[in-house]
């Protein structure tokens, strides 16, 4: 822990968070603008493993970020909170997090392979945020980098309201520097890693290009003022300084999308990017006010010291000799050191002790944090990611984060007998750290199944379960949970006789059953007349039926979508029980399905699949390989989605192949749409496989 450091007032902070497509330059960005603005005595490398913001074993090792990581640049006075959000929708849960506390977004494009299926995902979430937004388009000093049709993109695909305040000079190794549409000023690098440019008069050959931009630039900024509008249809010279205030106002309200452009791995752009943050990006002040619920409903609160205090922790991490770290954002009010609050989700008290700022891997003490600034602190007992801490007084909690669904699972087993409590206690953790990791023991199916939002997430998950808690398992497909149903009405008895000296046991009832529509579910019917069996155990027939079904008769599987029809039956007076009419209810059940033609359903997944065009036939080959039934395609943009069903069955690592064929340019989504009729073939394979189980 390094010293104390300053504590800055709430119109000196912002929070942006940092988002794109994976490989697209974001986390060199952010180490690029800690180390201009002197805050990181050492510019980090992603493929030496010393990256700013990608510091955990797995990230180093896999050389992609996997979690959210926070740091701070000072510059000109203002403490900017870079949250450093992956590019790989694996883990799009830790994008949703990072937005969620951030006042505005910097979009970071790729300027070879323009605006990708992580651009577009990660753009409609700042959208759902409301995040003001910044563009940046990186990597100019590569081979192919193109940012005249990389702005193209972004206005046919992101958003009409994106303007460029700034256009390259040259590009790959011939990216010398940028103009500045706002001073009309070049702005030629200098040697070095700190950024240092030589402002003077724009080329010659640019000249043209940039008059077009700036006129584009202005109009734009003007229209969002009446008087500067006024200024300039009259001739008049704009105010710099008013024009800077119009625009962080259009920013602001979504009605600009400045386009900025460099080199983060060379540190070229940052000093202009981080003047821009610091004069155009909103503050809390400025930021929508937030809504919280309390005891009497919900109610406002704003960044200011007087307002009641409220922090939402967004990110939970864990750390071998420190234990769990708890990352926040303060909300209202001010937080100090020895400060007690209150987790009102668990009703528990936390004193907040060594209080911190984060900087990557490193926490920098602070005796406090004004409304708005983002902190970190060890050791909360009750407390987990989304949870609120507010003032004891006050029952406040603050909307958390909108965590994505997952949709991807592995079954599990531990490798060593003997492990399996410490595979619970490390897949707790797990879930603790990143809520869209999620897992537990499914008896239907008898295997602990972990659920996540991509393979990548699961293996990288699991890596860490060895890494931290010493379990190492094994991966299997998850058994699918197959239904079994009739197809034809039969009927039969059921009879439950035993004697064995004293009271016996006797319960007779004749059943029908026949088949239901698909999703209607269970139905017992009562048609008992003349009392041949008493009202009173009647109930005790229906929960034998009911019960019997669970197993299914053909391979053990529950068996849905029927009706039961008791019509008959006989009783004896002494010996009929609840429990004896029950057996006989589940051995009529087992007679008559077999006598009702069952067959096996498999689950149907509604699959959607987003991909460029160019890949389009490749993904409806393999999905027609996968039993898949195409139900549509629409354009989206320069993209296709294909929706189709597909056999669950059939979707074991498909995010893997979909991956490895379109070369990680599509994406899908799955959920539940029915269960269907299997084929012959498939019945007789999920019949054998549950026999070799029970053998």
């Amino acid at each position: 822990m390094a010293s104390s450091a300053p504590v800055t007032e709430t119109a000196d902070i912002r929070n942006v968070v940092v988002f794109g497509h994976g490989g697209c330059g974001k986390t060199s960005l952010v180490d690029s603008l800690c180390y201009v603005a002197g805050n990181t005595n050492r510019k980090g490398d992603i493929d030496k493993g010393s990256a700013l913001t990608d510091f955990t074993a797995e990230e180093i090792a896999h050389k992609i970020s996997i979690n959210l990581g926070v740091a701070h640049a000072r510059w000109n006075g203002t403490k900017v909170n870079l949250i450093d959000t992956p590019g790989y929708l694996d883990f799009f849960g830790e994008v949703m997090a990072g937005m969620r506390v951030a006042d505005s977004g910097l979009c970071v494009i790729d300027a070879v392979h323009g605006v990708e299926v992580g651009t577009e995902r990660t753009w409609a979430a700042a959208d759902f945020q409301g995040l003001p937004r910044m563009i940046f388009v990186s990597l100019m000093d590569r081979d192919n980098a193109n940012f005249q049709k990389t702005f193209q993109q972004i206005l046919k695909t992101l958003t009409a309201a994106a303007i460029p305040v700034q256009v390259p000079i040259g590009s790959g190794k011939n990216f010398k520097g940028i103009v500045n549409l706002l001073s009309m000023k070049a702005h030629l690098f200098k040697g070095g890693d700190k950024g240092n440019y030589e402002e003077t008069d724009i080329p010659e050959e640019l000249i043209s290009d940039v008059e077009t931009f700036r006129e584009q630039l202005i109009e734009a900024i003007v229209a969002a003022d009446d008087e500067l509008l006024e200024a300039y249809f009259e001739g008049e010279d704009l105010d710099p300084k008013k024009v800077l205030e119009v625009l962080g106002k259009a920013i602001r309200n979504g009605d600009v999308v400045p386009v900025f452009c460099g080199a983060g791995v060379n540190s070229w752009g940052m000093r202009t990017l981080l003047d821009k943050i610091v004069e155009l990006m909103p503050s809390p002040v400025e930021a929508a006010p937030q809504i919280v619920k309390n005891s009497d409903g919900e109610t406002e609160i704003q960044a200011d010291p007087a307002s009641a205090t409220a922090a939402l922790v967004f990110k939970t991490t864990s750390e071998p000799q420190v234990g769990d770290l708890s990352y926040f954002r303060v909300f209202g009010g001010r937080i100090t050191n020895g400060l007690t609050l209150l987790n009102p989700q668990h009703s528990a008290n936390e004193r907040i002790a060594h209080l911190a700022i984060p900087q990557g891997a490193q926490r920098l003490d602070v005796d406090s944090l004004s409304p708005g600034d983002i902190g970190v602190v060890a050791k909360l007992r009750d407390t987990h990611t989304g949870d609120t801490l507010c003032a004891t007084k006050n029952k406040l909690v603050l909307e958390s984060v909108m965590w994505p669904s997952t949709d991807i699972s592995l079954a599990i087993t531990a490798q060593t007998r003997g492990d399996e409590d410490k595979i619970g206690t490390g897949l707790a953790k797990l879930h603790e750290e990143d809520p869209t990791f999620t897992s537990g023991y499914d008896p239907e199916r008898g295997q602990t199944i972990i659920r996540g939002l991509g393979e990548i997430h699961l293996n990288i998950s699991l890596e860490k379960l060895t890494r931290k808690y010493g379990v190492n398992v094994e991966t299997h497909a998850p058994r699918i949970a197959y239904r079994e149903t009739i197809t034809k009405l039969a009927e039969g008895q059921g009879r439950h006789k035993k004697q064995s000296g004293g009271r016996g046991q006797f319960g007779d009832c004749y059943v029908r059953l026949s088949p239901l529509g698909r999703g209607e579910g269970y139905d017992f019917v009562n048609s008992i007349k003349g009392g041949v069996i008493p009202t009173k155990f009647i109930p005790a027939v229906d929960k034998g039926i009911n019960s019997a079904s669970t197993q299914g008769v053909l391979a053990g599987y529950p068996l849905v979508d029927f009706r039961a029809e008791c019509y008959d039956g006989s009783h004896h007076a002494v010996d009929s029980s609840e429990i004896a009419f029950q057996i006989a209810g589940s051995v009529a059940f087992r007679n008559v399905a077999l006598k009702a033609k069952p067959v096996i359903l498999e689950p149907i997944m509604e699959v959607e699949v987003e991909t460029p065009e160019e890949f389009m036939g490749e993904v409806m080959g393999d999905l027609n390989q996968r039993r898949g039934r195409v139900l549509g395609m629409d354009s989206k943009g320069a993209r296709q989605v294909v929706k189709a069903l597909v056999p669950q069955s059939e979707l074991y690592k498909y995010s893997a192949a979909l991956r490895s064929f379109t070369h990680g340019k599509a994406m899908h989504t799955r959920k539940l749409s029915s269960y269907e009729q299997a084929p012959p073939h498939i019945q007789e394979k999920v019949i054998a496989e549950s026999k070799a189980r029970k053998d």
